[in-house]
């Protein structure tokens, strides 16, 4: 079978919430010798930025996306064990969460993921965390970067008060700071003193390895 074709199939199993699929395309993959972080990225993640895309337009509908993420938590933690992430050197550590009032995690969870399998720490608040938890953590795990997601414009105001809580805490200067999310845009992450607008994961996973690579 070719890597299109499994990137293809991978792809189409996160669109349809396939779970058998899903496993279907991972056992081929491995079987062809390809990059399972390839393979998550172009493949299991396309289908999920497609299905994500499909939502913001109104075509699809809140379960579907949630049966989809569900799929892909499976994959991902699947991939990241058999890649036996305790190998790999670690390059950084990145405190993430989707901020307090907001629900919404499958964009954090799939950023979350990606930054996982190149190398970087995650360390996952969930979803509805309040500014002074992301502070906290960044404090006891020595993190280099703090990302928040926010998918309403009502607690957008939440990514502010990260940034404030970190000048208070005195380790704005010590953390790269990421926002993102739908309503979430670059003029607003300089209003706020924000590090990086990120769009999407690889966004995210270009500016953290950028980061390290020039920094260390």
């Amino acid at each position: 079978m070719s890597k299109e074709a499994i990137f293809e199939k991978a792809k189409d199993s996160i669109i349809e919430a396939d779970e058998d699929m899903a496993m279907e395309a991972l056992e081929e993959a491995e079987a062809e010798g390809l990059d399972l972080v390839e393979l998550l990225t172009d493949g299991y993640s396309a289908g999920m930025k497609e299905l994500g895309d499909q939502f913001g337009m109104g075509e699809i509908f809140l379960p579907e996306l949630i049966f989809a993420t569900e799929v892909m938590k499976v994959v991902s933690a699947e991939i990241e064990g058999k890649m036996d992430m305790s190998q790999v050197q670690q390059k950084g550590t990145l405190v993430i969460g989707t901020v307090e009032g907001d629900v919404h995690d499958i964009g954090k969870g799939i950023v979350a993921s990606l930054v996982k399998t190149n190398g970087v720490k995650v360390i996952d608040l969930g979803r509805e965390v309040p500014a002074q938890n992301f502070v906290d953590a960044a404090i006891e795990h020595n993190a280099e970067f703090v990302g928040s997601s926010a998918l309403l414009t009502t607690t957008m105001t939440v990514q502010k008060d990260i940034e404030e809580a970190l000048k208070e805490a005195g380790i704005r200067d010590k953390v790269k700071t990421m926002v993102g999310g739908a309503p979430v845009t670059g003029r607003w992450a300089d209003k706020i003193g924000a590090d990086q607008y990120c769009e999407d994961a690889s966004d995210t996973v270009n500016f953290i390895m950028d980061w390290i690579a020039n920094n260390n």
